[in-house]
C-alpha cells in the first residue's frame, strides 16, 4: 500500500518521521511532495528510499491513502486541485480542525476521514483525534486506527468537540510550555536560581509528573492533594494560583474558538465559490 503526504510542513513531517521510526510504514510506501519542494526533497536526504514528486495530483494518482497536511486556509485551492483524481476507492485524510469530514465529502468522490495529530506523536505518545466520512469502510476505520496507534492513542470524537478536543491535544504542548516557561523565568527573578538549573529541573519534574500519571499512580487532584499538605508551602503557592488564573482558560478556549469559527467561514465561502465555478 502506497501513503501519501501532501504538504510538508510541521505536522507533515511529524507524521512522516514517526510512521518510519515507529515501524508502521517502510520508506518505499511513502511519497510526499510539497508547495515548496526543497522542504520535502530536505526530507528525502535524510530517508533516501522515501520518494519525492512534483505536484500532489501526482501523489493522489499513485497512493491509496493520502494525508492532506497543507494549512487550512490552503485546503480549498489543495482540495480543487486534486478532486478529479481522487476516486472512490481511495483515503483522503485531513490534519486540520476547521473542515469537517461532510465538507470532505462534499469537495472528492473518494472516502475520507479526519486524524488530527500532536507534536507529542513525534515521541510516540501522546492523543490524536478521528473523525470518519459515511463512505468510510469498517476496514478503512480499522486501517486509520491501527496507523495512528502506531504512534498515539487515538480518540473518535464527535464534530461538535473538534475545536475543544484540537486545543487540549494539539495546542495544549505549547500552552503548557508557556506556561511552564514563565514558571522558570519567575524563579529566575526572584531567586539565584540560574535559568539553566532551574529549566533542567522543571523539564525533568514534567517528565516524571507525566510518568505517574502514565502508571496510575496518581490523578490530577490526587497528585495535587498529596503534595500539598494542609499549612504547607504548596498551599501557599496554590492560593496564588487560585487568586491569579482566574478565568484565562475560559479566556483561552474562547480565543480559540473565536478564530475557528472565523476560519471556518473563509474556509466555506472559499469551498462555495469554487464549487460554483465547477457547476
Amino acid at each position: 500500500m502506497k501513503i501519501g503526504v501532501i504538504g510538508t510542513g510541521s505536522m507533515g513531517t511529524i507524521l512522516l518521521e514517526s510512521f518510519i521510526e515507529s515501524g508502521v510504514c517502510l520508506e518505499n510506501q511513502l511519497l510526499i511532495t510539497n508547495r515548496t519542494l526543497e522542504k520535502a526533497t530536505a526530507l528525502s536526504e535524510r530517508f533516501p528510499v522515501l520518494e519525492v514528486v512534483q505536484e500532489s495530483t501526482d501523489v493522489v494518482r499513485q497512493c491509496d491513502v493520502i494525508f492532506l497536511c497543507v494549512k487550512p486556509l490552503q485546503f480549498p485551492g489543495a482540495l480543487e486541485e486534486i478532486a478529479p483524481y481522487c476516486e472512490e476507492n481511495k483515503l483522503l485524510i485531513s490534519i486540520t480542525s476547521p473542515i469537517s469530514v461532510t465538507q470532505l465529502e462534499e469537495m472528492v468522490d473518494c472516502k475520507v476521514a479526519r486524524a488530527i495529530p500532536s507534536i507529542l506523536n513525534r515521541a510516540l505518545t501522546g492523543s490524536s483525534l478521528l473523525s470518519f466520512g459515511k463512505r468510510c469502510t469498517s476496514e478503512d476505520r480499522y486501517f486509520l486506527t491501527n496507523l495512528m496507534s502506531s504512534i498515539s492513542k487515538p480518540l473518535l470524537i464527535d464534530e461538535d468537540i473538534t475545536r475543544v478536543s484540537s486545543d487540549i491535544v494539539s495546542c495544549g504542548p505549547a500552552f503548557i510550555s508557556y506556561i511552564l516557561q514563565q514558571f522558570i523565568d519567575g524563579a529566575v527573578r526572584q531567586t539565584n536560581i540560574s535559568k539553566e538549573d532551574a529549566t533542567t529541573l522543571a523539564t525533568n519534574m514534567m517528565i516524571g509528573m507525566g510518568k505517574l500519571l502514565e502508571k496510575g499512580h496518581y490523578t490530577l487532584p490526587t497528585l495535587q492533594k498529596r503534595v500539598c499538605v494542609p499549612g504547607g508551602i504548596t498551599g501557599e503557592g496554590i492560593k496564588v494560583l487560585e487568586n491569579e488564573i482566574g478565568p484565562m482558560f475560559d479566556h483561552l478556549f474562547q480565543q480559540t474558538h473565536a478564530k475557528y469559527y472565523e476560519d471556518q467561514e473563509l474556509i466555506t465561502e472559499s469551498l462555495l465559490e469554487k464549487t460554483k465555478g465547477r457547476s
